[in-house]
This record gives C-alpha cells, structure tokens and sequence, in this order.
C-alpha cells in the first residue's frame, strides 16, 4: 500500500489559518476561565473571591451569558493575534531552515536559539497589530460586571432600569471618544515583555517535540501534541503571570488615574497586596492558558492539513476551469 504523501510544511498562510481556526475553537472552548481571571485581576483585594463563588455570582448576577462577557471581541482578537503570530513564526523558520540548507547543516530543525529568535520576532509583530482588541476586549470584561454590581447595588426589585451592556463597537467608540486613539495602546510595554511567553511555550514545545520524533522516528499525533502544548503553557504562563496581572489593570486605567509604568505598576501591587497580588486570578489564568494552548495544538496540524487539502482542490478547479 502506498505510503501517504507527507503535507508540506512550508505554507506560511496555511499554517496561520491554521493556527487562527485552532485559536477560535480553543478560545471558545475555554473563555469562561478568562473571564473569571480578568476579573479577578484587576478586583482590589478586598474584592478577592473564591473561584467557585466566583462563578456563582457571576451566573446569579448575569445568567451563564456572563461568562462569556466579550467573546466576540476575543474571538476576533485571538484569530488575528494567531493568524499573525504564526505567519510570521513560520515565515521566520523558513528563513532559518534556508539558511541553515545553505550552510550545509545536516539538520534543518530549529535549534533553541534560532526558536527563540523565532518567536521573538513574531510575538512582537502581534503585540503591536493586536494590542488594541485586547484592550477593548478586557475593558467589556470587566465593564459588564461592573454594571451588574451597580444594579445590584441600586435595587433588585426591578423598578431601576437596567443600563444596556457594552457591545464591541460600543466600548471601542467610548475609549476613542473619552480617551483617545492612545488609550487602545495602553499595556503595550508589559505586552512587549509577555513577547517571552510565547518565546518559552514554542521554544519548549519545539524542542520537546523535536526530542519525541527524533526517539519514536514518527511525526508527532494530536494527542502528543496536546500534551506537549499544555506543558509548555504551564511553564511559560507561571513564569510571566506578574506582568499579565499589571497588563491587564494597564488595560481597564483610565484617564482620571495617574500613569504609571510597568514597573511603577507591579510596586504599587506588591505595597497594596503583596506579592500574591502579583499572582490574583492565577488558577483559572493558568488553568485556562494551558487549556487553550493544548488544544490548539492538537487542532493545528489537523486544521493544517485540511488547509492545504483544500487550497490544493481550489486551486485544481481553478485550472480546470
């Protein structure tokens, strides 16, 4: 029987469709825990709840909906920062893997540094692309609790009107109008920073699934590859979680607060709360982190191949034609 043609894996925008696709379905498959950590990011300590009570107040005060407060905007935002992430990852490797052809190398895989150069260079170019969606999506996070807490505060027998919930476009508007095209820029520098988690996760993942293929002398499954992803995520997401923390209280600052810097930042959470400030909402953030990244990568090279089936019949058809 004919052995089955190896997918080519030099298809850059094949392999950022992909990666955006396995993003939507993860994002979606876990946006309750992000909601539960933004959250509990940007709270004040004396704010602080449990995870469990945590989703209970939040189903009590806004139905099961309230768990997926900014979904569409995430969405959005996690098919363009992965469509952009992975063009330019794998664009970055092709140059590499090149080079090092050119060289004579007896293997073109990517070496640890040449992965961290990789991702380094892709994680900045989405930082800087996608910074803006981010802002607006923890904005309505955070927001629609906020106004459930008001209502609540206000009357529950239902004689206050209740205050419309932010949409998408609405909160986008709101911040240019109220704040200004710079605000959507607001926790870039922290973002610029977080560049090294993803340099940590693909880093890690590269090298562990290079180790795997090179000891089985097979090209890694799904369910390897979820694995191999969750871990990676757990390492890179425990390191950086601090700076995720200040990232996200960057994202919901007004202009009626006082600047600060990144640095500014993570002293003013560590005299007010402690270093465990540092760390709030670090359960579900690490739990759903993990979560995404595996199933991402169990769903990319799926969603991969599928990719380049189809662009190869469209492409057939074409010439027919």
């Amino acid at each position: 029987m004919a052995s089955k043609p190896a997918v080519p894996q030099n298809d850059n925008v094949a392999h950022a469709l992909a990666g955006a696709g396995g993003g939507i379905l993860s994002m979606v498959l876990t946006y309750p825990l992000i909601t539960l950590s933004t959250r509990a990011q940007v709270e004040s300590k004396r704010a602080e709840t449990a995870f469990l009570a945590a989703v209970r107040q939040i189903v009590a005060r806004e139905g099961v909906s309230g768990l997926y407060a900014g979904l569409d905007s995430a969405v959005f935002g996690i098919s363009v920062t992965n469509f952009v992430y992975y063009y330019w990852y794998e664009w970055t490797r092709g140059f590499f893997e090149a080079a090092a052809t050119r060289a004579g190398r007896a293997s073109k895989k990517l070496t640890t540094v040449e992965a961290m150069i990789a991702g380094a260079i892709a994680g900045s170019a989405t930082v800087i692309l996608t910074n803006p969606i981010w802002v607006v999506n923890t904005r309505m996070t955070t927001r629609k609790g906020q106004l459930e807490k008001e209502q609540e505060a206000t009357g529950s027998d239902g004689s206050v009107e209740k205050k419309k919930q932010p949409t998408t476009i609405g909160t986008l508007m709101a911040l240019l109008k109220d704040e200004g095209p710079q605000a959507l820029f607001r926790g870039v520098v922290p973002a610029l920073v977080l560049v090294i988690n993803p340099i940590l996760q693909y880093t890690l993942f590269e090298q562990m699934k290079n180790a795997y293929e090179r000891r089985r002398k097979r090209n890694v499954t799904p369910t390897v590859a979820f694995f191999l992803g969750a871990i990676g995520k757990l390492f890179a997401t425990s390191i950086t979680y601090p700076y995720i923390t200040v990232k996200s209280q960057m994202h919901v600052a007004d202009d009626g607060q006082k600047r600060e810097g990144m640095t500014q930042a993570i002293r003013r959470v560590i005299r007010e709360e402690g270093y465990a400030g540092l760390y709030k909402g670090i359960g579900p953030k690490v739990t759903q982190s993990v979560l995404t990244a595996a199933f991402l990568f169990a769903f990319k090279d799926v969603l991969y191949e599928q990719t380049v089936k189809l662009r190869g019949a469209v492409a057939r058809k074409a010439i027919k034609a």
